[in-house]
């Protein structure tokens, strides 16, 4: 091994550049197995963030299902997911242009079976025995009125069906669940102003000789307990996960009695934020695989249905998700600090397992590779937060003697979500370059329980600020970063945390918002159904609380914000219209603050295009580079920068 240079941090030549990570990496989600074959999502930046559905059989490989330019994403509660399903071999899926559902017959063009409306259709399941559809839509026929959610039945040939209701009255729906004798409906409902890891409520219903529904009951769930994913076992018995004990744990009824399944310290569950999600499934009557998370890393386990017995299954994987199973196998998305997030399938008996796609086939020298590190620190009020923290890390470079990495702390969205552990590039991107990595789960954050989920509560843009700004502290205190150039960087809701550190604090001297809220208040009075009133349980409820709404909107207190910062922005964004980013912008530029601002065309909530991808990974190291002064070993798209002496 040739030996390695001493250059600054930040420095530091990488093979880790944007375009290898843009031009080979796709986006994996929603798997399914159908007999013999296992299908799954692809997201496609190459193809303009396109959503494929591919199918995998064992003797041809891999296929696409949809061909361009039909797009499988469905835009019920705007995240979607939930896009297909498929049924021997006939696929299902939500066209994401016209939003209708479409029928594909395997080597036959796809053909809508819904009409030309203002309709959106989520998570469908196929009632076999009555050749339809029943799945969540979302009316938006009425422009003057919110949206109206409904659970409906589709008939499988008509095209001029717009879905007859079968539940309805309350403002959410999701997960229908269909008993296997096709006699009963589960489904998970609630309203605002909760959210769905606040409070849902599982029902079931008997299903009359015509199909629509009977006689319903309430099972578990309220507004103070989470149920997440129902599900029924091949024998008939109704399985969920709630977290009435304080963790996300398996529970199911029986006898009519709710018993649980596995007591655990750990999540089973998590936040759905979109349709489709599955931490458990059966392999039989008698099996469940199924896997939780410790501490925010995921393990993999399977479950004894008559003596309860959760059996651990040695896996590297760190990162568990959309669990499947069938008879003698499981598949699932999965990834660890060394491996990208991939579709695995696990031969149950054997132990065997085959990964049928990752996320990208780079082939990466292990010592370009940060491995995180699990930390805890102490912050506000005696407590302790969490975060995985990432060295820097290049096998070619070492820094000069005595000098300090400096430290981008990654703020994740949601804000009620988690910092996942599976290989990620676009943090290497910065290790590699020399800049260390935090990536911060702080209060509020899923993984940790209830508890921890609820410490946001009435507090956000406080606690979420302080863990940020105590885990930057931790690490300085720890001798790992250098204090003077501490970065932070968010999107969506993470740019709101992004923006109150750098108002309201002073420890970081630079930061990134990508489509981040800087006006909660306005946020309150703009966005989409499904998240018009989650600010009542983040600020409090509007408008009778506007005057916290005022105080933790930095677009108040630009005065307070004297460093540099970045705003990459999607001009069709619905959930945090451009407008805000565009007004901190003129302020900053008024003000003589360092600012930079970058849109992107075509995107919305996030971004799915490769070349904006790049853009915005470029864009925020050529920003960094610029407001500290290190040289990059690459030259990048420089961003225009006002203020900059």
């Amino acid at each position: 091994m040739a030996e390695r240079r001493t250059v600054p941090h930040g420095s530091w030549k990488s093979p880790i550049t944007s375009d290898l990570i843009v031009s080979q990496s796709v986006g994996l989600s929603q798997p399914a197995i159908d007999g013999d074959d296992v299908y799954w999502i692809e997201m496609r930046p190459s193809e303009g963030g396109r959503n494929v559905i591919v199918r995998y059989e064992a003797s041809r490989g891999t296929s696409d299902v949809n061909p361009q330019p039909f797009n499988a994403r469905t835009r019920v509660h705007e995240y979607g997911g939930g896009d297909y399903v498929v049924n021997r071999g006939t696929v299902y899926f939500s066209n994401f242009a016209d939003q209708r559902l479409y029928k594909e017959i395997q080597g036959t063009a796809p053909r809508f079976i819904t009409p030309e409306a203002e309709l959106r259709y989520a998570e469908p399941i196929v009632d076999e025995k009555r050749n339809r559809l029943i799945c969540v839509r979302e009316d938006h026929t009425i422009a003057v009125r919110e949206a109206v959610n409904t659970i409906v039945t589709l008939t499988l040939e008509d095209s001029d069906d717009r879905g007859t209701v079968m539940v309805a009255g309350n403002d959410f729906y999701s997960s229908p669940r269909l008993s296997p004798d096709g006699s009963r409906l589960a489904w998970l409902t609630w309203n605002h102003p909760g959210m769905p890891w606040d409070g849902t409520e599982l029902w079931i219903g008997e299903l009359n000789v015509d199909g629509s529904l009977g006689e319903t009951s309430h099972v578990a769930g309220g507004i103070s307990e989470s149920i997440f994913q129902t599900e029924w076992s091949p024998d008939g018995t109704l399985y969920f996960v709630s977290d009435r004990n304080g963790w996300w744990n398996l529970y199911r009824l029986a006898g009519g009695s709710v018993e649980v399944v596995c007591e655990k310290k750990a999540e089973f569950g998590m936040p759905q934020w979109v349709f489709g999600m599955s931490s458990y499934a059966f392999e039989s009557a008698e099996r469940i695989v199924c896997t939780y998370g410790e501490r925010g890393m995921s393990r993999l386990a399977t479950i004894d249905t008559r003596t309860l017995k959760l059996d651990p299954i040695d896996s590297t994987y760190t990162d568990i998700s959309y669990v499947r199973a069938a008879a003698g196998q499981a598949v699932f998305r999965a990834g660890s600090p060394t491996e990208p997030p991939s579709i695995v399938k696990l031969d149950l008996k054997a132990g065997k397992v085959e990964v049928l796609r990752r996320s990208n086939n780079l082939k990466i020298d292990a010592g370009y590779i940060s491995i995180p590190r699990a930390i805890e620190f102490p912050t506000e009020h005696g407590l302790t937060a969490h975060g995985f923290f990432y060295p820097p890390q290049n096998r070619d470079y070492r820094a000069p003697e005595n000098e300090r990495a400096p430290l981008l702390v990654k703020s994740h969205g949601g804000p009620t979500s988690a910092a996942a552990t599976a290989l990620s590039l676009s943090i290497q991107y910065w290790t590699s370059r020399g800049i260390s990595v935090l990536d911060v789960n702080y209060g509020g954050s899923t993984g940790y329980g209830r508890a921890y989920r609820e410490r946001l509560k009435d507090q956000w843009g406080v606690v979420d600020v302080d863990d940020c700004v105590n885990g930057a502290r931790y690490l300085v205190g720890e001798g790992e970063v250098d204090s003077n150039r501490l970065m932070i960087s968010g999107g969506s809701a993470g740019g709101y945390t992004t923006l109150c550190a750098l108002t309201f604090r002073d420890t970081f001297k630079a930061g990134a918002s990508h489509y981040g809220v800087s006006d909660a208040e306005a946020l309150a009075k703009e966005t989409h159904k499904f998240e018009s009133r989650y600010l009542d349980g983040l600020f409090g409820p509007y408008p009778e609380r506007r005057d916290i709404y005022y105080l933790r909107s930095p677009i108040n207190f630009t005065d307070r914000l004297s460093c540099p910062v970045i705003f990459f922005q999607g001009l069709e964004d619905k959930v945090v219209p451009p407008n805000q980013a565009e007004v901190m912008v003129r302020t900053l530029r008024v003000k003589g603050v360092p600012v930079a601002y970058v849109v992107f065309e075509g995107e919305q909530h996030g971004f799915r295009q490769a070349k904006n991808i790049k853009r915005a990974l470029d864009g925020e190291l050529y920003f960094y580079a610029r407001v500290f002064g290190f040289e990059l070993a690459e030259a990048v798209e420089p961003v225009e920068i006002a203020n900059l002496p």
